[in-house]
């Protein structure tokens, strides 16, 4: 077979291997599987399936999206196919990372961190859809024509989704802060 008839795939598969790929996304997929399925056992077992799914499958790579929005769509995929399963169950949310730009005071801290992880708790209690799209775009740093692909929707979807999911959130902050 000469290089002109390989296939489509098999010319656009990266070079990188497993171990690579791993230590490169494993955070990016750990993290989005955790905020799909709310449970770190979960998140453990669907990061070490999807790169398994990687993995047996880069020859199918187009490189019509980038390498972590490819890996993200198979985490999704994997953790919708979980959460229909039996093994299915909602944990709330276990906590949050925060980048502290500047020193704070013990207290003022406490405080900070009691806010974030609420509004996390928040956003978890969306829908599906409205949580997905906070998430990549805020834990994934994804753009929304990168959501877009992963999510197979048209970017306005997504613009949509995000905007609403904000109001929500937005929403929920200003009803708990008038009791």
């Amino acid at each position: 077979m000469h290089s002109e008839e390989l296939p489509y795939a098999v010319a656009y598969a990266p070079s990188m291997t497993l171990r690579e790929m791993m230590e490169t996304y494993g955070s990016d997929v750990w993290h989005y599987a955790f905020f799909l399925t709310r449970s770190r056992e979960q998140a453990n077992d669907i990061s070490q399936e999807v790169f398994l799914k990687a993995y047996r499958s880069i020859g199918k790579y187009r490189g019509n999206a980038s390498l972590k929005t490819w890996l993200l769509t198979i985490t999704r995929n994997t953790a919708f196919s979980w959460r229909r399963s039996s093994f299915w169950r909602r944990f709330a949310p276990l906590g949050n990372e925060q980048d502290m730009r500047q020193a704070m005071s013990a207290e003022k801290e406490a405080i900070s961190n009691q806010y974030v992880s609420r509004i996390w708790e928040l956003i978890m209690e969306l829908p599906d859809k409205h949580r997905e799209v906070l998430v990549l775009e805020i834990q994934q740093g994804l753009s929304t024509t990168e959501m877009a692909l992963l999510l197979g929707v048209a970017e306005g979807t997504v613009k949509s989704r995000l905007s609403r999911a904000r109001d929500k959130v937005r929403k929920a902050l200003e009803e708990e802060e008038k009791r």
